[in-house]
C-alpha cells in the first residue's frame, strides 16, 4: 500500500453492453458495462434497462421484445457471476468470461471494444462508468 494508506492503483479492463434492435442499421443502446480487474480478481456487471433505455429501444425499434432481452440480459450477468445457472460459460474463470462476454458479436446484444485504465477501485470504477455511460 502506498504511505498513504490509500489502494495502490491496478489496471482494469471493461467493455459497455449495448442493444442493437436492428443490426443492419448499426444503432444500439448502452444497458450495461462489464469490468474485469484481474489483479484484484475482480469481475462484475451492473445492468439496466431503465425508462431511459427503454424509451430509445422504442423508438429504435418499437416492436422489440424487451421481456426477451431482458432475459439475455440476466444470462449475461449470470455468467459474469459465475452463478452456476449461468451454464458452462459461468463455470470458466472469470478472465475467460469476461473474454467471452467482450467479444465481438453481430447478435442484438453487443459489448463495445474492451477499455483499458488504472483504479483504486474496481467498484468505484463500476459505478463511475455506468452511470455516465448508462444512466
Amino acid at each position: 500500500m502506498p504511505p498513504d494508506g490509500g489502494a495502490k492503483a491496478q489496471p482494469f479492463e471493461y467493455a459497455i453492453l449495448r442493444v442493437v434492435p436492428r443490426v443492419e442499421r448499426g444503432e444500439g443502446v448502452n444497458v450495461g458495462v462489464v469490468v474485469f480487474c484481474r489483479t484484484r480478481g475482480y469481475l462484475k456487471a451492473r445492468i439496466e434497462v431503465g425508462p431511459r433505455q427503454r424509451k430509445a429501444l422504442a423508438a429504435l425499434a418499437g416492436e422489440l421484445d424487451l421481456d426477451a432481452v431482458q432475459s439475455h440480459l440476466d444470462e449475461i450477468a449470470r455468467i459474469v457471476a459465475g452463478d452456476p445457472d449461468g451454464g458452462p460459460i459461468a463455470r470458466l474463470d472469470a478472465p475467460e468470461r469476461f473474454r467471452w462476454v467482450a467479444s465481438p458479436a453481430s447478435t442484438m446484444l453487443q459489448p463495445s471494444e474492451v477499455h483499458g485504465g488504472v483504479t483504486e477501485s474496481p467498484e468505484e470504477s463500476l459505478a463511475d462508468l455506468f452511470d455516465r455511460l448508462v444512466r
